[in-house]
């Protein structure tokens, strides 16, 4: 799975970036996003059953209609897993620790490509949107958001997958 992420400043075009980005990915791949939320909202509807499983305590709730499917899980930011999922996030960071578990997830549903929003900090490939600094981010730039849209979606394609799950072999070792 190929994973990149958009790091830019607050209204600088990350998410106008995911939604021409994504089209063109589509075409070669299936593709799933990832946004950063700094800020706790309701997805959920108090009072439909789903919201009533969830307060039930269900850790997951996933929810079919006849044209979406989605899922609701108990474990963002405030309550990570205790380990990562993924090598490259061992770090006491809750945030990245969470993102290791959704990358993990696609992973494991068969996404080619994902495109992280947010998740500045993260080690991953980051096409850079705005004025943001380099030195900014916690991966490899690898493209600015101001570049040829064909250009910026052949370097996503041509990423090196990323290895989301941690071997058993790999942690012996480290």
């Amino acid at each position: 799975m190929r994973v990149v992420s958009l790091a830019g400043p607050s209204d600088s075009g990350k998410t106008t970036l995911v939604e021409e980005l994504v089209p063109q990915l589509t075409e070669e791949a299936r593709v799933a996003t990832v946004k950063s939320i700094h800020h706790d909202i309701e997805i959920d509807t108090p009072g439909a059953d789903t919201h009533r499983h969830r307060t039930a305590g269900a850790e997951t709730v996933v929810g079919v209609t006849p044209a979406l499917t989605f899922d609701i899980t108990a474990r963002g930011k405030r309550d990570p897993p205790d380990e990562p999922d993924a090598e490259f996030f061992r770090t006491d960071d809750p945030e990245l620790r969470a993102l290791s578990r959704v990358l993990t997830r696609l992973e494991g549903r068969g996404y080619d490509v994902v495109v992280v929003e947010g998740f500045t900090e993260a080690p991953l490939p980051t096409i850079l949107v705005g004025d943001r600094d380099p030195g900014a981010v916690g991966g490899e730039v690898v493209g600015r958001g101001s570049e040829d849209l064909a250009g910026l979606v052949e370097t996503v394609l041509g990423l090196e997958p990323l290895a989301t799950r941690v071997e058993s072999s790999d942690a012996d070792e480290s």
